[in-house]
């Protein structure tokens, strides 16, 4: 089964709150940035592709210490070359920092015309888990595989009451 640090324990910790801390990276920071911040959720779904999970999801967290922010509306309003150069800085962002980089931006832009510049407003008021998945779908970089991780995270580890979860990802889990 390959290399075990590879693989995330998802057992989620609480805060003194209540909000789940999954422990996707190594970070607690970017950890505790997951758990609090929407956007952060959606951008390290983006880049959930061909790295890490650790890398994937500290992503959010690097963006945030160069940008100060991780608004989506200053994103998507960013000219591309600066935010790709910020993308770039060692370490980068991501291993294919252009393309992931472009991805992230158009994401945002999405998030900031479809649902008022919040990314929890794809998933907020109960929708089923069909119609997360079609929102999710009309997200740059989210294809069906990501969305039924999307799903299983908010579900499962954030959870969210999203009724039709288990039936929109076909597999099995422990209860």
């Amino acid at each position: 089964m390959g290399n075990p640090e590879m693989y995330v324990d998802l057992t989620p910790e609480f805060t003194d709150a209540g909000t789940p801390v999954i422990k996707f990276t190594n970070d607690d920071d970017a950890n505790e940035l997951l758990a609090n911040d929407p956007n952060a959720l959606l951008i390290a779904i983006v880049l959930d592709q061909q790295i890490t999970t650790n890398k994937a999801f500290s992503g959010p967290r690097d963006l945030k210490q160069r940008l100060g922010h991780l608004d989506p509306a200053r994103i998507a309003e960013m000219d591309e070359d600066e935010f790709l150069t910020i993308f770039r800085e060692k370490p980068a962002i991501h291993r294919f920092p252009a393309s992931m980089g472009k991805r992230v931006q158009a994401a945002c832009a999405v998030v900031r015309d479809e649902y008022s510049n919040s990314a929890d407003n794809i998933w907020d008021n109960q929708p089923d888990a069909k119609t997360i998945m079609k929102r999710l779908g009309g997200v740059p970089g989210v294809g069906p595989a990501k969305q039924k991780i999307a799903i299983l995270l908010l579900a499962r580890y954030y959870g969210m009451d999203i009724p039709g979860w288990r039936d929109a990802i076909p597999i099995t889990l422990p209860d």
